[in-house]
């Protein structure tokens, strides 16, 4: 095993350690609920009413569905993106011959 792979490994074990621990340490007592979700429950709290209703209200696997949606377009744009700036980059060598006389 070369250093490059056993540094790589590491980096992996430390990513899913990074995750995995505060799950394991929680032991599934707490409720990780959304920001949205409190914030909403605050707001309400406090009297606050909404000025409009949404105009669509998906279930929630669609609800998921959709925003999984949106991040692939999104991620597939981005990639798109900069796979265009990088050929901008990047030279084309030249065909063997041209320039010459």
């Amino acid at each position: 095993m070369t250093r490059r792979t056993l540094v790589n490994a590491l980096l992996v074990l430390a990513v899913v350690a990074l995750f995995a621990v505060p799950l394991l340490i929680d032991g599934g007592s707490s409720e990780y609920g959304g920001t949205d979700a409190a914030v909403t429950e605050e707001l309400e709290a406090d009297g606050y009413t909404p000025w409009f209703d949404s105009l669509f209200s998906p279930a929630g696997e669609v609800e998921s569905g959709l925003f999984a949606l949106q991040a692939a377009l999104g991620g597939g744009v981005l990639g798109y993106v900069l796979g265009r700036l990088r050929g901008r980059r990047t030279p084309t060598p030249a065909a063997p011959g041209a320039g010459e006389q």
